[in-house]
């Protein structure tokens, strides 16, 4: 088995469309979460997300080539621009073709889709756009990834709602990790704040009008957000060989189903997926200092993750930092994980725990460290990334500080 080593990474978030942005903001505890400007907002209930609203197309793309990119393609294609970059890997001399393109989506091309609808059923139009099924389908990002840095290795995308993102990042770790492929760009990718999307998470009652607060006794929500993260994976022995910056070390990895409720959390199928990424990675529960948390903000999300938490680590659980990432940059849905790991691999390598922002009242149910408000430095030597998601699909990737 091969060390995995974490050589790259890129962003397009509500909080910062580069690293240095994005990891300035979460230091400041900087909301991306506010009004809707993207879409039409008349017939919403809801009317604030996390968007990426200064996002311009034209700025990362030539006109003729965005007819077949839709928003979430965009995204993923310009964060995974920035993570080669910076892993400075030789993909054009022939390590593309031994390189896994591994993206975690969970709706895909939701505004070529909601749009087309639009089309079809509000202005009666006879055809709709000629490339509308190459832009939603689920595995174009991972795609429009091959194309624009010639990757030629195995190459698709994971849909497991919420856990999407990270489901993708783990596959990735364990093909770099048995030697099937010697580098990986994987992460996840999304675009869900259309008409059509906003309605049916606002059907389920589940969104905030006001903020996002994890953990908080008056927590009334989760915000939707958007935007992409993606990693260059690649073997320890093929970082030190050239030369690389290495910014964390990914060294284990558990998934569980809670088999029991397509909504519902488990604490249950929640712990095993923890419990799974300490074993796989050979660390006990005193070695993990940091839990970057699914923590969306909703009632049964945030009870059940800290009872599983607790569950998982035992006595370990009260000298954990916790936070959640959420509160900043909203549910990115399928691009959630991507984005969490991103922040954690940042928090590792730079000592700073971001906070959990917009928290206000402690909630007996939720009684764990949830570093409120304010970023906290602390040397992190282990940290989880959890994600848990709808349909009971349970992913957590365990990282480390890389000292050399």
């Amino acid at each position: 088995m091969k060390r995995v080593v974490v050589t790259g990474l890129g962003v397009v978030s509500p909080i910062g469309q580069t690293i240095p942005v994005f990891w300035s903001s979460l230091q400041e505890g900087r909301c991306g979460i506010g009004p809707i400007t993207g879409i039409p907002t008349e017939r919403l209930g809801v009317k604030i997300a996390a968007e990426i609203a200064s996002f311009r197309p034209t700025d990362h793309f030539e006109p003729r080539r965005l007819g077949m990119l839709d928003r979430v393609s965009q995204f993923a294609v310009v964060a995974a621009r920035e993570a080669v970059r910076q892993s400075g890997a030789p993909f054009a001399d022939g390590l593309g073709e031994r390189t896994a393109t591994i993206v975690g989506s969970g709706v895909g091309g939701m505004s070529t889709l909601d749009d087309s609808f639009h089309k079809l059923y509000a202005e009666n139009a006879a055809r709709v756009h000629p490339f509308t099924i190459p832009r939603l389908m689920a595995n174009a990002p991972a795609s429009h990834i091959t194309m624009d840095l010639r990757l030629t290795g195995p190459t698709f995308v994971i849909a497991s709602a919420c856990a999407s993102a990270t489901h993708a990042i783990g596959q990735a770790f364990q093909m770099v990790r048995t030697g099937m492929v010697e580098a990986a760009v994987a992460g996840g990718a999304e675009a869900c704040i259309t008409i059509g999307g906003m309605k049916g998470w606002e059907a389920m009652r589940v969104l905030s009008n006001e903020a996002c607060r994890p953990f908080s006794r008056n927590r009334n929500g989760l915000s939707l957000g958007e935007g992409a993260a993606m990693l260059v994976l690649e073997s320890l022995e093929a970082a030190r060989a050239r030369g690389a910056e290495i910014l964390a070390e990914i060294v284990g990895c558990g998934m569980s189903a809670d088999a029991r409720d397509i909504t519902a959390p488990d604490v249950g199928g929640a712990a095993r997926a923890i419990t799974g990424a300490l074993a796989d990675a050979g660390l006990a529960p005193d070695d993990i200092d940091y839990i970057n948390a699914h923590g969306t903000g909703t009632t049964a999300n945030d009870q059940t993750e800290t009872a599983a938490i607790r569950k998982a680590f035992g006595a370990s659980a009260d000298r954990l930092a916790v936070s959640s990432s959420k509160s900043m940059f909203g549910h990115a849905l399928g691009a959630a994980g991507a984005l969490e790991l991103a922040a954690t691999v940042l928090a590792l390598r730079h000592g700073v725990v971001p906070p959990t922002i917009n928290y206000t009242d402690p909630d007996p149910l939720c009684d764990l460290d949830y570093v409120p408000n304010q970023a906290r430095q602390q040397t992190i030597r282990a940290a989880l990334s959890n994600s848990f998601a709808f349909g009971g699909l349970n992913a957590v990737l365990a990282v480390k500080r890389f000292d050399g």
